[in-house]
């Protein structure tokens, strides 16, 4: 081997650039996001701040107040605990790296912590998907058969669909993970976007990625538009009985329980099916950063909001806390 290139070699091995058949190892990742305006960088610093931190009260006393109050044993409050837990899981796993990266001058993460982003993050969103379809199930039992209600939502019935829902998730992170990082970038680590996400990360091939594209718009249109699809079945029955219900207190209280779960499922499928239902080549730039950071701070932050703001049962959870105390 000639002297020049075995020296190219060794700083290529320094750099943390070293290519091995299909894959390019990265030493780190720069995140762009919007280090090109500075103002706006500390302006979304303090609006994400504060939506993490609500975001952290709101899901966190939506846990406590259903574990500890016997009258939300449940299984709409399991559910919702599910929901609650998965929007916190979700905004940490991106959230402090992304503060870190607009208050440091040096935008980078580790390539290890790059792939644990992607892999967590689209795993807690895949099992989002999934979960408020089961959601759905759960309002349509209550609402089209209450007699039967407890009979059909058992325990052990809850505990496997939150179960699914959670497999689902994360084995569907776990393909698009691996093809992902199997893509050869040759050098390029350069991401235009404030956190590591499948579309930026596609972008940044430099070979055909039809295939990936293909995939995720595919498996986008499973884990978004079925459960949708599922969700609109399941809300068409519920209006059906609804309407049938003679006394207009009655069907204000069964409207009342679905609202919340309906304005949740807008707010969610409306942003991810903007964000993952089209080709990586058409993601735009900014809008692709906008929504992301809509759907992972801001819909986190309202979802325990609209719970706790149209439910009575949870006012009246808190104030008997708020006595015990």
């Amino acid at each position: 081997m000639e002297h020049g290139t075995f020296n190219n070699i060794l700083i290529m091995y320094r750099e943390g650039l070293w290519e091995e058949g299909n894959q390019s190892y990265q030493g780190e990742f720069i995140l762009l996001g919007v280090a090109d305006r500075p103002r706006l960088e500390m302006f979304l610093f303090a609006i994400i701040l504060t939506c993490y931190m609500m975001t952290l009260l709101g899901n966190t006393t939506i846990i406590v107040v259903s574990r500890l109050d016997p009258h939300l044993h449940t299984p709409m409050y399991f559910f919702l605990s599910n929901l609650s837990f998965l929007d916190l899981c979700f905004t940490t796993s991106l959230g402090p790296q992304m503060l870190v990266c607009f208050w440091e001058k040096k935008k980078s993460i580790s390539y290890g912590g790059c792939v644990a982003e992607l892999h967590i993050s689209l795993a807690l969103g895949s099992t989002e998907c999934v979960l408020l379809a089961v959601m759905a199930y759960d309002r349509y039992a209550a609402v089209c058969h209450p007699l039967r209600y407890t009979t059909i939502m058992s325990h052990s019935l809850c505990f496997r669909m939150a179960a699914i829902a959670w497999l689902f998730g994360f084995s569907n992170s776990l393909v698009h993970t691996v093809m992902t990082v199997q893509l050869p970038r040759y050098g390029e680590n350069r991401i235009d976007h404030f956190f590591c996400e499948v579309p930026a990360l596609i972008k940044l091939a430099c070979v055909d990625t039809s295939f990936n594209e293909a995939l995720l718009v595919a498996s986008s249109a499973v884990f978004l538009i079925v459960p949708l699809g599922l969700i609109m079945v399941s809300y068409s029955y519920i209006v059906v009985a609804v309407l049938r219900i003679r006394s207009a207190e009655s069907r204000q209280k069964a409207f009342n329980t679905c609202a919340s779960h309906l304005i949740v499922v807008s707010l969610f499928y409306g942003t991810a099916i903007f964000s993952y239902v089209q080709p990586a080549s058409n993601y735009s730039r900014d809008q692709g950063k906008l929504v992301s950071l809509f759907y992972t701070f801001v819909v986190t932050m309202l979802n325990p909001l609209i719970y706790t703001l149209r439910n009575k049962e949870v006012h009246k959870a808190l104030r008997r806390l708020m006595k015990i105390t």
